[in-house]
């Protein structure tokens, strides 16, 4: 599992914004033509932790993540947020 630090290591910039609680859903690097680097999250290892964590209920953590963590935007650095396929 990638960290924050090889991440940095990877890019090789210091400055990536971090979803503070969800290291355990970076998955990666995104990359965009003509964009910096950005950390790039699982959406359903994020909605895992906010069960788990916060004991939010699947509906409660996915209403919670769409608003208040998906829907923020903090610049050009802003992570992007992966929906991988499910599967079975």
């Amino acid at each position: 599992m990638p960290t924050r630090e090889s991440i940095c290591d990877q890019t090789g910039e210091d400055g990536l914004l971090f979803a503070d609680g969800f290291d355990d859903a970076i998955i990666g690097v995104g990359n965009r033509c003509g964009q910096p680097a950005v950390v790039a999250y699982d959406v359903s290892k994020v909605i895992d932790i906010l069960m788990t964590r916060d004991g939010m209920s699947h509906e409660e953590a996915t209403e919670f993540f769409d608003f208040n963590i998906g829907g923020a935007w903090m610049g050009e650095l802003t992570p992007v947020w992966i929906h991988p396929p499910e599967t079975e």
